[in-house]
């Protein structure tokens, strides 16, 4: 675990921090807290806190009750002052006056003095609205921003423990798709194949299951599809959307399109667009390539084959400890992939009410192409419509 969260993270984001004109990070449960001290803890009414001045020494303030389940954490390892605070004590005048004083004119509750800047604080994307107005009431005229725009470098730029850790959870979803056709069949319900997966899910390597999409038939075309308890029916396509988080912390993200017995032609054409359409944003992966650019590759070929119009989202999401974050493969984003960089490339089409398709895998830009994290074929994998047999790679 250490060389996934390493000690020199907080030095980078106090340095981050400091370049953003901020005199203090302040990062309450959720990825952020974890990718900066390995902590994974749990959000609670009563506050933790990192806090990262820009003057002074980090520390990790958590209701006392959570003291000991944050020292045996990797931040009991960092070497930082870890502080519990006792039910009739307020966690944000405690932080407040612990901030150092200076240009900010933190160390007390009051307005910052006259002559000084207003206080720069930066919270955690994710911090409850609660906390935010408990901090602003003890930080008055403090100027906040999110730490989102700091961190964000940072975390989009995967260390070499961090993509192995995305490796491995690839591979742990893989696991699952190979398994599809044990659970795929005619006369089953969504919702009863979709039980069948989050099983797997754990037993291939997860800590827990995020998602389970099993979209069959006409509901194909809704990429964002809840299992009902629709019948599967021989001839219908089915796209398989499915994640976890392995104990890492890392997540996983796979998406296969099956056939239970034979699909109709028209899905095959348009399964065959599609595929081509992956494969060449696949290949087109390297430093430099913009966001919008990778899109556009795929996009492209989709629209010239006259299915433009049923391309209906981002090709894809970054991912690391949480499913879906920076950097986004969308049109309008001009950032620039560089080596390290972990996201989904993910087309999809999808004609209303009759079906849809979309295969995803994740990759990672490498110093001079890119890697493909999944692994399983992405040919149109038509299972015998009673179910049976196993998946091979591609």
């Amino acid at each position: 675990m250490h060389r996934l969260f390493p000690a020199q993270r907080l030095e980078q984001a106090r340095k981050a921090a400091a370049d953003h004109g901020l005199d203090a990070l302040l990062i309450s449960p959720g990825s952020d807290l974890r990718y900066l001290t390995g902590y994974h803890a749990l959000p609670l009414e009563r506050l933790t806190c990192l806090v990262v001045p820009v003057q002074g020494d980090p520390f990790l303030v958590v209701p006392a009750l959570e003291k000991p389940a944050a020292e045996a954490s990797p931040v009991g390892g960092l070497g930082i002052d870890i502080t519990g605070f006792n039910e009739t004590e307020d966690p944000y005048t405690l932080i407040a006056g612990r901030l150092p004083a200076g240009a900010a004119g933190f160390a007390t509750a009051g307005p910052a003095p006259a002559a000084s800047a207003p206080a720069g604080v930066a919270v955690d994307n994710h911090m409850w609205a609660e906390k935010l107005l408990a901090f602003q009431a003890a930080l008055p005229g403090a100027r906040v921003s999110l730490a989102g725009d700091v961190l964000r470098e940072m975390r989009m730029r995967k260390s070499a423990a961090e993509i192995d850790a995305l490796r491995r959870a690839g591979a742990a979803i893989d696991r699952v798709h190979r398994r599809m056709g044990e659970w795929l069949s005619a006369g089953r319900t969504e919702r009863e194949v979709a039980r069948d997966i989050a099983d797997a899910i754990i037993q291939a390597g997860h800590a827990t299951v995020d998602f389970v999409i099993v979209a069959s038939g006409p509901n194909s075309a809704s990429p964002h599809h809840e299992v009902a308890d629709r019948v599967i029916r021989p001839g219908d396509p089915v796209v398989v959307d499915i994640g976890g988080t392995t104990e890492e912390g890392y997540c996983s993200d796979s998406t296969r399109t099956y056939a239970v017995g034979e699909p109709p032609a028209e899905f095959r054409e348009l399964y065959n667009v599609l595929q081509r359409a992956q494969a060449a944003q696949t290949r087109a992966v390297r430093p430099g390539i913009t966001a919008q650019e990778l899109d556009a590759v795929g996009r492209r070929i989709i629209a010239d084959a006259g299915y433009g119009d049923h391309f209906i989202h981002r090709t894809g999401h970054g991912i690391g400890l949480e499913t879906h974050e920076e950097p986004y493969i969308v049109e309008g984003s001009e950032l620039a992939l560089a080596p390290g960089m972990a996201f989904s490339i993910e087309p999809g089409i999808y004609l209303p009410d009759r079906f849809g398709a979309r295969i995803e895998d994740i990759a990672v830009c490498t110093e001079d192409g890119g890697e493909r994290l999944n692994l399983t074929a992405r040919d149109l994998a038509v299972l015998p419509a009673q179910g049976g047999g196993r998946l091979g790679e591609g």
